[in-house]
């Protein structure tokens, strides 16, 4: 995990700053007094926080942090109320499962007050609250979100020095054709049918095959996406639980090397979260059985009841994404690669204006967009290049395609950083370039007829930025002509070699 790149050690500083945010959540709850309940619970909303509030800009994330009580103290309350329930629990519970898979069509906000108003579902379940608990479970969640803000908008915003460009958003559509729509529609489904048989398994541990019927549906855009995720947290889960049986068990939930081991698992969630899914849940999973020890009722038989739980959850996803309005990977990679492509199209013009002598043109901008689209195309073919897929001429498809992608990007990325020499002057053999690249991009892509601001035309002028210019836009030009034949045949067909 460790061997994943980390430019400006970006997601160490934000692990660091997550294993403070949430020991001071759960210290102030511990100071005031508060129950062991409570402290966790005011440990997981300042955790939540953290990890799920994305939105672009400080001010933003502030305002979605602030906004997090006003939906998840209503369902925390509406849980603790239903608990002697079970009827209503189970059909309260989907509808905040399909209210929060919904939302995420309102952007970063919308996904961060679904997953914790879900949480809060969740907690409530984990820790078996009762209404009498609520004040201080209240207090407790209050108390995690002020000391987890005031560590990330206070004493360490990260944000404020390198802000973070927008998430490229879900693909649009109205009715069922909306993707956010189609998720909420196979989660609630999946999520159903993993409360049903998770009961069937256990009464009291039923609300894992739940949670991971849910989780295994977030930031996945396809059925192959899907798939690969629910795969990867079985294994991740495994392996937690034989780590939770080395560890956690031997412990009884003596608190003091508890807490030092949660503090590493919050650590771990946070730095392997991006690069490893698989990761990041060996980290959740060893840090849930650190808590059942805590609450006093650890024991193997508890972790291996984690596990079915986890496989019923996980197979529950397999059948909605199956059986009920799937999305094919084909589709949602079709639509990662296109609007990537478009991208690259606008970088190269950007970066072209600039060299032109335009300074309103920022191609920086227009890179760090394209990162963002080229991680979650790269996220769409993964199904397709993975170890089990059988498929070997898509499996072959989808790796030249990767390639050819990252040689665009870095082509991009070289010429926006030649743009950024003041020093730099156009040439007339710039424009011609451009324009190259803007009809490789038009032949791949069908939604390419939007015309770019051509770069100011110039006399020829010497320099050597110019020139290397010209060479990435030829190699940028190449990998684009090399693209038609992956994206332009049949899936299934074999490549030609």
């Amino acid at each position: 995990m460790f061997a994943f790149p980390d430019p400006g050690l970006l997601r160490l500083r934000v692990s660091v700053r997550a294993v403070i945010g949430v020991a001071a959540a759960v210290a102030c709850a511990e100071l005031s007094g508060l129950s062991l309940p409570a402290s966790i619970t005011g440990g997981l909303a300042a955790l939540l926080a953290l990890f799920t509030v994305g939105d672009p800009t400080v001010r933003r994330q502030a305002v979605t942090t602030a906004l997090l009580p006003v939906t998840g103290l209503p369902v925390l309350a509406l849980a603790t109320a239903l608990h002697g329930l079970p009827p209503l629990r189970d059909v309260a519970f989907l509808a905040v499962v399909f209210c929060g898979v919904y939302a995420r069509r309102w952007g970063p906000r919308g996904q961060a007050l679904g997953i914790f108003a879900f949480m809060m579902f969740f907690a409530t379940q984990f820790l078996h609250a009762v209404p009498a608990q609520l004040p201080a479970l209240f207090a407790a969640v209050l108390m995690g979100l002020a000391a987890s803000s005031a560590v990330r908008f206070g004493a360490w915003c990260i944000e404020r020095r390198t802000p973070p460009p927008a998430a490229p958003a879900p693909p649009g559509g109205r009715g069922l054709a909306r993707l956010t729509t189609r998720q909420a529609v196979q989660c609630t489904l999946a999520c159903g049918l993993a409360l049903a048989v998770g009961q069937s398994i256990s009464d009291e541990r039923w609300y894992w095959a739940v949670g991971t019927a849910w989780w295994i549906f977030v930031n996945t855009a396809s059925r192959g996406e899907t798939l690969v995720r629910g795969f990867r947290r079985v294994v991740g889960t495994v392996v937690g639980i034989a780590a939770g049986l080395l560890i956690a068990v031997p412990l009884h939930g003596a608190p003091a090397p508890t807490a030092v081991l949660v503090a590493v698992c919050v650590f771990g969630i946070f730095y392997t979260a991006a690069p490893s899914y698989s990761w990041m849940m060996f980290f959740v999973t060893v840090m849930a059985g650190l808590l059942y020890g805590l609450l006093g009722v650890l024991h193997p038989g508890l972790l291996t009841l984690r596990l079915q739980q986890t496989a019923v959850g996980a197979l529950a996803c397999v059948i909605a994404v199956a059986a009920v309005l799937p999305i094919t990977t084909h589709a949602a990679t079709n639509a990662w690669v296109q609007r990537t492509l478009l991208c690259v199209r606008h970088c190269t013009a950007e970066a072209a204006r600039r060299l032109a002598g335009d300074t309103t043109a920022d191609p920086a901008a227009r890179v760090a967009e394209l990162e963002l689209l080229l991680a979650r195309a790269r996220a769409s073919l993964a199904p397709l290049t993975h170890p089990l897929n059988p498929f070997r001429a898509r499996k072959a498809r989808a790796r030249q395609v990767i390639e050819l992608l990252d040689d665009c990007a870095h082509r991009v990325r070289a010429l926006a950083e030649l743009a950024a020499d003041r020093d730099a002057s156009h040439d007339t053999r710039l424009t011609a370039a451009c324009r190259r690249v803007e009809a490789a991009v038009e032949h791949l892509v069908a939604d390419a007829s939007e015309s770019l601001a051509e770069p100011p035309s110039a006399e020829p002028h010497h320099h050597p930025a110019t020139d290397r210019a010209l060479a990435h836009l030829h190699h940028l030009e190449t990998s684009l002509t090399r693209l038609a034949a992956p994206l332009g045949s049949h899936p299934r067909e074999p490549l030609a070699s």
